[in-house]
Protein backbone atom coordinates (compact mmCIF):
# COMPACT_ATOMS: atom_id res chain seq x y z
CA UNK A 1 0.00 0.00 0.00
CA UNK A 2 1.24 3.32 -0.75
CA UNK A 3 0.41 6.87 0.67
CA UNK A 4 -0.21 10.05 -1.52
CA UNK A 5 2.87 12.32 -0.83
CA UNK A 6 -0.38 14.78 -0.16
CA UNK A 7 -1.51 13.01 2.49
CA UNK A 8 -0.11 12.96 6.17
CA UNK A 9 0.81 9.38 7.86
CA UNK A 10 -1.28 7.88 10.50
CA UNK A 11 1.23 7.82 13.16
CA UNK A 12 2.01 12.10 12.32
CA UNK A 13 -2.26 12.74 12.35
CA UNK A 14 -2.51 10.59 15.41
CA UNK A 15 0.37 13.01 16.99
CA UNK A 16 -1.32 16.07 16.08
CA UNK A 17 -4.67 15.23 17.32
CA UNK A 18 -3.06 13.97 20.08
CA UNK A 19 -1.48 17.70 20.68
CA UNK A 20 -4.66 19.78 20.30
CA UNK A 21 -6.27 16.45 22.63
CA UNK A 22 -4.02 17.45 25.40
CA UNK A 23 -3.88 21.53 24.95
CA UNK A 24 -8.00 22.10 24.96
CA UNK A 25 -8.03 19.57 27.84
CA UNK A 26 -4.56 21.06 29.68
CA UNK A 27 -6.24 24.40 28.46
CA UNK A 28 -9.48 24.22 29.38
CA UNK A 29 -10.83 25.44 26.30
CA UNK A 30 -14.56 25.26 25.71
CA UNK A 31 -13.45 24.31 22.25
CA UNK A 32 -9.98 23.91 20.25
CA UNK A 33 -9.83 23.67 16.55
CA UNK A 34 -6.66 23.42 14.13
CA UNK A 35 -5.16 23.13 10.55
CA UNK A 36 -1.88 21.59 9.11
CA UNK A 37 -0.99 23.59 5.76
CA UNK A 38 1.99 21.88 3.42
CA UNK A 39 2.48 22.90 0.03
CA UNK A 40 0.27 25.41 -0.07
CA UNK A 41 -3.17 23.04 1.15
CA UNK A 42 -4.82 21.81 4.04
CA UNK A 43 -3.27 18.72 4.88
CA UNK A 44 -5.19 17.75 8.37
CA UNK A 45 -7.94 19.55 10.54
CA UNK A 46 -8.65 18.48 13.75
CA UNK A 47 -10.86 19.84 16.69
CA UNK A 48 -11.94 18.86 20.09
CA UNK A 49 -15.48 19.34 22.29
CA UNK A 50 -18.00 21.50 20.51
CA UNK A 51 -19.68 24.83 19.24
CA UNK A 52 -23.60 24.65 19.13
CA UNK A 53 -23.74 20.72 20.33
CA UNK A 54 -21.30 19.49 17.26
CA UNK A 55 -17.19 19.38 16.73
CA UNK A 56 -16.33 22.35 14.79
CA UNK A 57 -14.92 22.16 11.44
CA UNK A 58 -12.97 24.59 9.01
CA UNK A 59 -16.07 26.98 8.29
CA UNK A 60 -16.90 27.29 11.78
CA UNK A 61 -15.45 31.17 12.85
CA UNK A 62 -13.71 32.54 15.67
CA UNK A 63 -12.36 35.73 16.45
CA UNK A 64 -9.07 35.84 15.41
CA UNK A 65 -7.54 39.39 17.36
CA UNK A 66 -4.61 40.97 16.50
CA UNK A 67 -3.50 38.29 13.42
CA UNK A 68 -5.98 41.21 11.77
CA UNK A 69 -2.93 43.89 12.01
CA UNK A 70 -1.20 41.23 9.88
CA UNK A 71 -4.35 41.86 7.31
CA UNK A 72 -4.24 45.69 8.08
CA UNK A 73 -0.35 45.21 6.97
CA UNK A 74 -0.84 43.55 3.72
CA UNK A 75 -3.01 46.63 2.60
CA UNK A 76 -0.80 49.40 3.47
CA UNK A 77 2.32 47.40 1.83
CA UNK A 78 0.14 47.06 -1.14
CA UNK A 79 -0.23 51.29 -0.99
CA UNK A 80 3.79 50.79 -1.18
CA UNK A 81 3.66 48.41 -3.95
CA UNK A 82 1.45 51.16 -5.79
CA UNK A 83 3.83 54.10 -5.62
CA UNK A 84 1.26 55.85 -3.25
CA UNK A 85 3.38 55.89 -0.78
CA UNK A 86 6.95 54.83 1.15
CA UNK A 87 8.12 53.23 4.31
CA UNK A 88 9.86 55.68 4.89
CA UNK A 89 7.31 58.37 4.96
CA UNK A 90 6.19 60.64 8.28
CA UNK A 91 2.60 59.43 8.81
CA UNK A 92 2.31 63.25 8.79
CA UNK A 93 2.94 63.51 5.25
CA UNK A 94 -0.29 61.25 4.53
CA UNK A 95 -2.56 61.45 8.00
CA UNK A 96 -2.04 65.08 9.27
CA UNK A 97 -3.16 66.19 12.54
CA UNK A 98 -2.41 63.10 14.81
CA UNK A 99 -0.45 64.15 16.90
CA UNK A 100 1.64 61.05 16.82
CA UNK A 101 2.94 61.86 13.28
CA UNK A 102 6.51 62.06 13.00
CA UNK A 103 6.50 58.19 13.32
CA UNK A 104 6.59 56.70 9.86
CA UNK A 105 5.10 53.95 8.56
CA UNK A 106 7.45 51.28 8.75
CA UNK A 107 7.92 52.27 12.25
CA UNK A 108 4.16 51.93 12.75
CA UNK A 109 4.10 48.70 11.08
CA UNK A 110 7.38 47.00 13.36
CA UNK A 111 5.75 48.57 16.45
CA UNK A 112 8.58 51.14 16.87
CA UNK A 113 6.79 54.48 16.40
CA UNK A 114 7.18 55.25 20.51
CA UNK A 115 3.19 54.79 20.95
CA UNK A 116 1.38 53.35 23.65
CA UNK A 117 0.24 50.01 23.84
CA UNK A 118 -3.13 50.99 24.47
CA UNK A 119 -6.32 53.33 23.91
CA UNK A 120 -6.57 55.47 27.05
CA UNK A 121 -9.46 53.73 29.51
CA UNK A 122 -11.91 51.91 29.54
CA UNK A 123 -10.19 48.72 28.04
CA UNK A 124 -11.07 49.22 24.21
CA UNK A 125 -11.39 45.06 23.89
CA UNK A 126 -14.24 45.02 26.34
CA UNK A 127 -15.77 48.22 25.91
CA UNK A 128 -17.61 49.60 22.15
CA UNK A 129 -16.10 51.44 19.73
CA UNK A 130 -18.70 53.87 20.02
CA UNK A 131 -16.38 55.60 22.40
CA UNK A 132 -13.38 56.21 20.95
CA UNK A 133 -15.16 57.14 17.42
CA UNK A 134 -12.24 59.91 16.49
CA UNK A 135 -8.50 59.21 16.20
CA UNK A 136 -8.17 61.90 19.05
CA UNK A 137 -9.88 59.76 21.33
CA UNK A 138 -7.84 56.37 20.43
CA UNK A 139 -4.73 58.29 21.04
CA UNK A 140 -5.45 60.23 24.00
CA UNK A 141 -4.03 63.04 25.38
CA UNK A 142 -0.25 61.19 25.76
CA UNK A 143 0.04 59.01 22.32
CA UNK A 144 3.87 58.62 22.95
CA UNK A 145 5.37 56.92 25.40
CA UNK A 146 8.65 56.48 24.14
CA UNK A 147 11.19 58.01 21.64
CA UNK A 148 10.00 57.45 17.94
CA UNK A 149 12.38 54.72 16.57
CA UNK A 150 14.24 53.74 19.33
CA UNK A 151 12.53 50.46 20.77
CA UNK A 152 10.04 48.06 20.26
CA UNK A 153 6.74 48.43 21.91
CA UNK A 154 3.73 46.85 20.63
CA UNK A 155 1.00 49.24 19.93
CA UNK A 156 -2.53 48.39 18.91
CA UNK A 157 -3.67 52.45 19.01
CA UNK A 158 -0.50 52.30 16.46
CA UNK A 159 -2.61 49.52 14.18
CA UNK A 160 -5.71 51.96 13.91
CA UNK A 161 -3.62 54.67 12.69
CA UNK A 162 -2.62 52.36 9.69
CA UNK A 163 -6.10 51.39 9.55
CA UNK A 164 -6.87 55.38 8.89
CA UNK A 165 -3.92 55.61 6.44
CA UNK A 166 -5.05 53.14 4.05
CA UNK A 167 -8.95 54.91 4.31
CA UNK A 168 -7.75 58.10 3.76
CA UNK A 169 -5.60 57.14 0.60
CA UNK A 170 -8.30 55.17 -0.74
CA UNK A 171 -11.50 56.92 -0.02
CA UNK A 172 -12.87 54.05 1.04
CA UNK A 173 -13.23 51.96 4.69
CA UNK A 174 -10.72 50.04 5.65
CA UNK A 175 -13.24 46.72 5.61
CA UNK A 176 -14.34 47.71 2.76
CA UNK A 177 -10.81 47.69 0.99
CA UNK A 178 -10.04 44.52 2.93
CA UNK A 179 -12.43 42.86 1.39
CA UNK A 180 -11.98 43.95 -2.18
CA UNK A 181 -8.06 43.89 -2.16
CA UNK A 182 -7.00 41.23 0.03
CA UNK A 183 -10.29 38.69 0.70
CA UNK A 184 -12.03 38.50 -2.23
CA UNK A 185 -9.02 37.74 -4.39
CA UNK A 186 -7.73 35.37 -1.83
CA UNK A 187 -10.96 33.54 -1.61
CA UNK A 188 -11.73 34.46 2.27
CA UNK A 189 -14.92 33.94 1.87
CA UNK A 190 -15.15 33.11 5.87
CA UNK A 191 -13.55 36.06 7.34
CA UNK A 192 -14.81 39.58 8.12
CA UNK A 193 -15.40 42.13 10.63
CA UNK A 194 -18.67 40.46 11.87
CA UNK A 195 -19.53 37.12 12.75
CA UNK A 196 -21.90 34.93 10.50
CA UNK A 197 -23.11 31.58 11.42
CA UNK A 198 -21.66 28.95 12.31
CA UNK A 199 -19.48 30.82 14.86
CA UNK A 200 -18.19 30.05 18.09
CA UNK A 201 -19.27 32.02 21.03
CA UNK A 202 -17.03 33.53 23.17
CA UNK A 203 -16.31 32.11 27.02
CA UNK A 204 -14.59 32.94 30.10
CA UNK A 205 -13.20 29.73 32.20
CA UNK A 206 -13.24 30.27 36.00
CA UNK A 207 -9.98 29.88 37.11
CA UNK A 208 -10.83 27.47 40.26
CA UNK A 209 -13.70 25.93 38.80
CA UNK A 210 -15.52 24.58 36.06
CA UNK A 211 -17.77 27.01 34.72
CA UNK A 212 -18.26 29.50 32.50
CA UNK A 213 -19.02 33.14 31.72
CA UNK A 214 -20.26 34.06 28.24
CA UNK A 215 -18.31 37.20 27.48
CA UNK A 216 -19.55 40.34 25.62
CA UNK A 217 -18.88 40.45 21.78
CA UNK A 218 -18.32 44.47 20.99
CA UNK A 219 -17.70 46.60 17.66
CA UNK A 220 -14.23 48.11 18.25
CA UNK A 221 -15.01 50.63 15.79
CA UNK A 222 -12.08 52.57 15.23
CA UNK A 223 -9.58 50.12 16.68
CA UNK A 224 -11.16 47.48 13.90
CA UNK A 225 -7.91 47.48 12.44
CA UNK A 226 -5.91 46.33 15.10
CA UNK A 227 -8.29 43.17 16.06
CA UNK A 228 -11.68 43.28 14.71
CA UNK A 229 -11.71 39.82 12.57
CA UNK A 230 -13.62 36.56 12.55
CA UNK A 231 -12.05 34.24 10.20
CA UNK A 232 -12.06 30.07 9.99
CA UNK A 233 -9.29 27.80 9.81
CA UNK A 234 -9.98 27.39 6.37
CA UNK A 235 -9.56 30.61 5.77
CA UNK A 236 -6.60 31.12 7.62
CA UNK A 237 -5.10 28.52 6.23
CA UNK A 238 -5.09 29.94 2.78
CA UNK A 239 -3.70 33.51 4.15
CA UNK A 240 -0.99 31.29 5.72
CA UNK A 241 -0.22 29.97 2.17
CA UNK A 242 -0.48 33.43 0.92
CA UNK A 243 2.12 34.90 3.30
CA UNK A 244 4.49 32.07 2.74
CA UNK A 245 4.55 32.22 -0.95
CA UNK A 246 2.75 35.68 -2.29
CA UNK A 247 0.31 36.22 -5.11
CA UNK A 248 0.69 38.67 -7.45
CA UNK A 249 -3.20 39.42 -7.01
CA UNK A 250 -2.33 40.94 -3.74
CA UNK A 251 1.39 40.85 -3.30
CA UNK A 252 4.45 39.77 -4.57
CA UNK A 253 6.14 36.83 -3.03
CA UNK A 254 9.24 39.71 -2.85
CA UNK A 255 7.15 42.02 -0.56
CA UNK A 256 5.26 38.10 1.48
CA UNK A 257 9.56 38.22 2.47
CA UNK A 258 10.23 41.38 3.74
CA UNK A 259 7.23 41.43 5.56
CA UNK A 260 8.54 38.61 7.54
CA UNK A 261 12.07 39.99 7.68
CA UNK A 262 13.01 41.68 11.36
CA UNK A 263 11.99 45.26 11.24
CA UNK A 264 12.55 46.24 14.87
CA UNK A 265 14.63 45.76 17.47
CA UNK A 266 14.08 43.12 20.24
CA UNK A 267 14.08 43.66 23.67
CA UNK A 268 16.12 42.14 26.39
CA UNK A 269 13.81 39.08 27.38
CA UNK A 270 13.25 38.83 23.63
CA UNK A 271 16.39 38.17 22.65
CA UNK A 272 16.76 35.48 25.25
CA UNK A 273 13.69 33.96 23.53
CA UNK A 274 14.87 34.85 19.89
CA UNK A 275 11.94 36.77 19.21
CA UNK A 276 11.37 40.38 16.96
CA UNK A 277 9.07 41.90 14.79
CA UNK A 278 8.76 42.53 10.86
CA UNK A 279 6.12 44.72 9.10
CA UNK A 280 2.83 43.08 10.56
CA UNK A 281 4.52 39.38 11.36
CA UNK A 282 6.17 37.89 14.44
CA UNK A 283 9.52 36.22 14.26
CA UNK A 284 10.57 34.01 16.52
CA UNK A 285 12.79 30.78 16.68
CA UNK A 286 11.82 27.91 18.33
CA UNK A 287 12.72 23.99 17.79
CA UNK A 288 16.04 25.27 16.09
CA UNK A 289 13.75 26.83 13.18
CA UNK A 290 12.49 30.23 12.23
CA UNK A 291 8.97 30.85 12.41
CA UNK A 292 6.78 33.32 11.14
CA UNK A 293 2.97 34.38 11.72
CA UNK A 294 1.06 36.50 14.39
CA UNK A 295 -1.19 35.85 17.69
CA UNK A 296 -4.36 37.14 18.60
CA UNK A 297 -6.47 37.13 21.34
CA UNK A 298 -9.46 38.81 22.45
CA UNK A 299 -12.09 38.78 25.51
CA UNK A 300 -13.21 35.17 24.54
CA UNK A 301 -11.28 33.99 21.70
CA UNK A 302 -7.02 33.02 21.56
CA UNK A 303 -5.71 32.73 17.88
CA UNK A 304 -2.82 31.53 16.42
CA UNK A 305 -0.82 31.50 12.71
CA UNK A 306 2.43 30.08 12.74
CA UNK A 307 4.55 29.28 9.53
CA UNK A 308 7.91 27.81 9.19
CA UNK A 309 8.67 28.74 5.40
CA UNK A 310 12.20 26.48 5.43
CA UNK A 311 9.76 23.43 6.37
CA UNK A 312 6.78 24.41 4.02
CA UNK A 313 4.50 23.34 7.00
CA UNK A 314 2.30 26.13 8.58
CA UNK A 315 -0.40 25.77 10.90
CA UNK A 316 -3.30 27.61 12.65
CA UNK A 317 -5.04 27.11 16.07
CA UNK A 318 -8.23 28.64 17.57
CA UNK A 319 -9.93 28.62 20.42
CA UNK A 320 -13.22 30.10 22.55
CA UNK A 321 -11.82 30.96 25.74
CA UNK A 322 -10.18 34.14 27.13
CA UNK A 323 -6.83 32.27 28.63
CA UNK A 324 -5.95 28.66 29.18
CA UNK A 325 -4.13 26.89 26.04
CA UNK A 326 -0.96 28.44 24.85
CA UNK A 327 -1.26 28.44 21.42
CA UNK A 328 1.81 29.72 20.06
CA UNK A 329 3.28 26.80 21.75
CA UNK A 330 0.86 24.97 20.03
CA UNK A 331 1.14 25.47 16.79
CA UNK A 332 4.95 25.85 16.98
CA UNK A 333 4.56 22.12 18.33
CA UNK A 334 2.17 21.34 15.24
CA UNK A 335 4.53 22.60 12.63
CA UNK A 336 7.39 20.74 14.54
CA UNK A 337 5.52 17.10 14.11
CA UNK A 338 4.73 17.67 10.77
CA UNK A 339 8.50 18.98 9.85
CA UNK A 340 10.07 16.78 12.29
CA UNK A 341 7.93 13.26 11.22
CA UNK A 342 7.84 14.22 7.54
CA UNK A 343 10.17 16.04 6.40
CA UNK A 344 9.85 18.21 3.20
CA UNK A 345 11.09 16.10 -0.22
CA UNK A 346 13.49 18.41 -1.45
CA UNK A 347 13.34 19.46 -5.57
CA UNK A 348 15.33 17.30 -7.27
CA UNK A 349 18.56 18.44 -8.49
CA UNK A 350 18.79 19.59 -12.53
CA UNK A 351 21.42 20.91 -15.10
CA UNK A 352 21.59 24.54 -15.91
CA UNK A 353 19.21 24.65 -19.30
CA UNK A 354 22.32 27.16 -20.55
CA UNK A 355 25.98 27.77 -19.83
CA UNK A 356 27.29 31.23 -19.70
CA UNK A 357 30.98 30.52 -20.43
CA UNK A 358 31.62 34.23 -18.99
CA UNK A 359 29.53 33.15 -15.28
CA UNK A 360 31.15 29.21 -15.79
CA UNK A 361 34.82 30.79 -15.91
CA UNK A 362 33.62 32.57 -11.95
CA UNK A 363 33.04 29.07 -10.46
CA UNK A 364 35.70 27.76 -8.31
CA UNK A 365 37.57 28.84 -4.83
CA UNK A 366 38.50 32.60 -4.41
CA UNK A 367 40.11 34.53 -1.49
CA UNK A 368 39.03 37.57 0.47
CA UNK A 369 42.34 38.15 2.36
CA UNK A 370 42.99 34.81 3.70
CA UNK A 371 39.85 33.35 3.83
CA UNK A 372 38.96 31.18 1.36
CA UNK A 373 35.48 31.23 -0.53
CA UNK A 374 33.09 29.17 -2.78
CA UNK A 375 31.31 30.37 -6.14
CA UNK A 376 28.69 28.05 -7.58
CA UNK A 377 26.46 28.93 -10.29
CA UNK A 378 23.18 27.01 -9.68
CA UNK A 379 20.21 25.99 -12.19
CA UNK A 380 18.07 29.10 -11.28
CA UNK A 381 20.53 31.24 -13.01
CA UNK A 382 21.96 32.60 -9.59
CA UNK A 383 25.29 32.59 -8.15
CA UNK A 384 26.22 31.68 -4.86
CA UNK A 385 29.48 32.70 -2.54
CA UNK A 386 30.19 31.10 0.67
CA UNK A 387 33.05 29.92 3.21
CA UNK A 388 34.85 26.92 1.95
CA UNK A 389 34.73 26.03 5.99
CA UNK A 390 33.69 27.13 9.11
CA UNK A 391 31.04 30.05 9.51
CA UNK A 392 31.58 33.39 7.43
CA UNK A 393 29.42 35.38 5.64
CA UNK A 394 27.12 33.86 2.97
CA UNK A 395 24.20 34.81 0.33
CA UNK A 396 22.87 34.05 -3.25
CA UNK A 397 23.40 36.94 -5.87
CA UNK A 398 20.50 37.41 -8.75
CA UNK A 399 21.97 38.03 -11.95
CA UNK A 400 21.02 42.35 -13.12
CA UNK A 401 21.33 41.24 -17.13
CA UNK A 402 24.66 43.61 -17.22
CA UNK A 403 27.19 40.99 -15.67
CA UNK A 404 26.89 41.74 -12.07
CA UNK A 405 24.76 40.85 -9.23
CA UNK A 406 22.75 41.58 -6.68
CA UNK A 407 22.86 40.27 -2.78
CA UNK A 408 20.01 38.40 -1.33
CA UNK A 409 20.48 38.04 2.47
CA UNK A 410 22.69 38.56 4.98
CA UNK A 411 25.36 40.75 5.32
CA UNK A 412 25.60 40.99 1.47
CA UNK A 413 21.90 41.86 0.52
CA UNK A 414 21.70 44.58 -1.48
CA UNK A 415 25.25 44.61 -2.75
CA UNK A 416 26.78 44.12 -5.65
CA UNK A 417 28.86 41.88 -6.94
CA UNK A 418 30.87 42.10 -10.30
CA UNK A 419 34.01 40.86 -11.92
CA UNK A 420 36.53 43.12 -12.74
CA UNK A 421 37.93 42.06 -15.78
CA UNK A 422 41.97 42.82 -17.65
CA UNK A 423 41.99 44.65 -20.38
CA UNK A 424 42.59 41.61 -22.65
CA UNK A 425 39.33 40.30 -21.24
CA UNK A 426 40.83 38.16 -18.42
CA UNK A 427 39.00 38.07 -15.09
CA UNK A 428 41.50 39.68 -12.32
CA UNK A 429 39.06 39.68 -9.84
CA UNK A 430 35.50 40.06 -7.72
CA UNK A 431 34.40 43.09 -6.12
CA UNK A 432 32.01 42.59 -3.65
CA UNK A 433 30.93 46.01 -2.30
CA UNK A 434 34.61 47.00 -2.31
CA UNK A 435 35.73 43.22 -0.95
CA UNK A 436 38.68 42.09 -3.35
CA UNK A 437 38.02 38.40 -4.07
CA UNK A 438 41.13 36.97 -5.61
CA UNK A 439 42.18 33.82 -7.44
CA UNK A 440 45.15 33.33 -4.65
CA UNK A 441 44.87 34.56 -1.08
CA UNK A 442 46.84 38.35 -1.67
CA UNK A 443 48.10 37.66 -5.57
CA UNK A 444 50.55 38.95 -6.85
CA UNK A 445 49.54 41.76 -9.05
CA UNK A 446 45.80 41.90 -8.09
CA UNK A 447 44.27 45.01 -7.47
CA UNK A 448 44.31 44.03 -3.21
CA UNK A 449 43.10 47.50 -1.07
CA UNK A 450 46.60 48.66 0.43
CA UNK A 451 48.87 46.34 -1.96
CA UNK A 452 50.92 43.32 -1.52
CA UNK A 453 54.47 43.18 -0.35
CA UNK A 454 56.53 42.92 -3.11
CA UNK A 455 59.04 40.04 -1.50
CA UNK A 456 55.77 38.16 -1.25
CA UNK A 457 55.27 34.89 1.19
CA UNK A 458 58.52 34.03 3.58
CA UNK A 459 59.18 31.98 6.48
CA UNK A 460 60.48 33.37 9.41
CA UNK A 461 64.21 32.26 10.56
Amino acid sequence: MTTSPDELLPATRRALLHRIAVAQAEGRAPSLVAAVVRDGRTVWHGSRSSVDGHAPDENVQYRIGSITKTFTAVLVLRLRDEGALDLGDPLEKHLPGTGAGEATIAELLAHTGGLAAESPAPWWERTPGSLRPELSDVLGERPLVHPVGRRHHYSNPGYTLLGALVEEVRGAPWEEVLRREVLEPLGLDRTGAQPRAPHAGGWAVHPWADALLPEPVEDLGRMAPAGQLWSTTGDLARFAAFLAEGDDRVLSADTVREMRTPAAPAEAAAVMDGATYGLGMQIQHRHQRLLVGHSGSLPGFLANLTISVADDVAAVVLANCTSGPLLGTVGADLVRIVAEAEPRIPEPWRPLREVDPSVLELAGQWYWGTHAYGLRVTADGRVSLGPLSGNGRSSRFRANGDGTWTGLEGYYHGELLRAVRRPDGSVSHLDLGSFVFTRQPYEDGAAVPGGVDPEGWRGIG
